[in-house]
């Protein structure tokens, strides 16, 4: 027997992949390396991590099984014998019902994507179909099957042995027709941190996921994980933290700090690993201590406090994930209690505050971040850690307060500047980094370009349920004096 080369062919059925397999014969039958991980996934096989290998004997001609579309791929191949191969899209799209038929020898494997139909008929007697599968079969899994006739008239599937004459179970004789089947859905994202700036942000982005409270997803608790059939999700965006930078230096704290931010994203991460999910961990500036200007992705953290210390240590167990992205920001403006909205109602109030001057960095609006973390799942972009902030000058909390006054019609010298040192004077905190801004090189050579941090401020502060009203009863908000940064 000959020996082949490797080979991928694609299908009319997106995913569906037809891989030739080497055979070497003489005179004492033949080998072959039916699943060689490095070699089929040079050629373009997906790494579908298999987990479960399965083995149908099959006594007669003739022998039909399925069709079956389970919630995990599969990779099948024949030890023994030939079959004749029938696959039908089942799943939820345009491709609904498209099918692709191949006669299956030894020297060809067929990797079939989750979702799309499986079936086969035996053309010689003791044939053996081996399969692999990347999730273990479980009576829960069972319940998203997709099941279609094999006789079906629409996908008029070319029977070498009509099904008359052929063999099948009790079971598969009464599938469901096309016209019936209710598609396979899609595998879905989970946000966690549902309720938070980002998570709110996230909804707008991503309408399809499913979105997740601690009340729903309790990190912290053994039963979150065990409870939850995984096989439904392609990815978890993990939006969830502890935030209070002041309360994490206290002993209380500081273990809630660890518990969330570091302990369950470490499970978080195990989770991901195991069922082959992308992971999308949110970070903070405060991994560093502000010594450099701006901080790159590959600068190694130096937090200052405890909190910054729990979100790099959470940094680490994300990226021990093989499908991740740690995605980095700072001084976050959402749909919720934040710095922006706090000085629209002072200057709202003809209050004249004190800002600090000497802690730098870039806003960073959830709109914006939710689109950056949008981009990364859907292109394609190298697993690995991006900064996510909007983009232009580096700007003080100072230069950002008399922005907010002078777009709301109210006169910026309003905006005392004062040192982090005088206004925390009177005030117990935890230490800041002065210098926050992050670099977006590389999230822009990924093709994301953020939008400029004080275009975004006008935007958020004509349309924020917040500030909103409060713009429209002070300033129509096209006051001159130079570009928005």
């Amino acid at each position: 027997m000959s020996a082949a080369e490797h080979g991928i062919e694609q299908t009319p059925i997106p995913g569906l992949l037809v891989v030739s397999l080497p055979v070497h014969g003489d005179n004492r039958g033949w080998f072959k390396e039916n699943w060689q991980r490095e070699k089929l996934m040079s050629l373009g096989l997906p790494d579908f991590g298999p987990v479960q290998n399965n083995i149908s004997f099959n006594v007669k001609t003739g022998t039909t099984r399925g069709i079956h579309a389970e919630p995990w791929d599969k990779y099948v191949s024949v030890a023994a014998g030939r079959i004749f191969g029938a696959w039908v899209d089942l799943r939820d799209g345009p491709t609904f019902g498209q099918t692709f038929c191949l006669e299956l020898g030894p020297d060809k494997a067929v990797f079939v994507p989750r979702g799309v139909g499986n079936g086969f008929q035996t053309l010689e007697p003791d044939t053996v179909y081996n399969y692999l599968v990347n999730e273990h079969w479980n009576a829960r899994a069972q319940e998203q099957y997709v099941y279609l006739n094999a006789g079906d008239e629409s996908a008029a599937i070319p029977w070498p042995i009509p099904l008359a004459e052929a063999e099948l179970s009790e079971k598969d004789l009464h599938h469901p027709r096309l016209p019936s089947v209710v598609p396979m859905k899609p595998q879905r994202i989970l946000v966690l941190g549902a309720d938070g700036q980002l998570g709110r942000a996230l909804r707008q982005a991503l309408p399809d996921a499913e979105f997740a409270a601690r009340v729903d997803f309790d990190l912290t608790a053994e039963e979150s994980y065990r409870s939850r059939d995984w096989s439904g999700y392609r990815a978890i965006i993990n939006a969830a933290a502890y935030t209070d930078v002041d309360g994490a230096e206290s002993s209380e704290g500081r273990r809630l700090a660890w518990q969330l931010n570091a302990t369950a994203v470490s499970r978080l991460a195990s989770t991901a690993a195991t069922h082959r999910l992308t992971l999308i961990h949110l970070s903070s500036d405060y991994v560093f201590d502000g010594s450099q200007e701006p901080h790159t992705e590959a600068e190694t953290p130096s937090p200052l406090g405890v909190y910054g210390q729990s979100k790099a240590a959470g940094d680490a167990a994300a990226a021990t994930a093989p499908k991740h992205y740690i995605v980095r920001t700072s001084w976050v403006v959402g749909d919720g209690a934040n710095f922006v909205r706090t000085m629209a109602g002072l200057a709202a109030r003809n209050v004249a505050p004190s800002v600090v001057d000497d802690q730098r960095g870039h806003l960073t609006f959830t709109r914006d971040l939710a689109a950056g973390i949008l981009h990364l799942l859907e292109s394609g972009a190298p697993y690995g850690t991006y900064n996510v902030t909007n983009s232009g000058p580096v700007t003080s909390w100072a230069d950002v307060a008399a922005e907010i006054y002078r777009l709301l019609g109210k006169d910026p010298q309003q905006v005392t500047p004062v040192s982090t040192a005088d206004y925390l004077a009177s005030r117990p905190a935890a230490p800041r980094p002065a210098r926050s801004a992050l670099d977006l090189a590389k999230i822009e050579a990924a093709g994301f370009s953020p939008p400029k941090a004080f275009a975004a401020l006008r935007d958020y502060l004509a349309t924020d349920p917040v500030c909103g009203p409060l713009a429209a009863g002070m300033h129509p908000l096209t006051v001159s004096g130079g570009p928005a940064q």
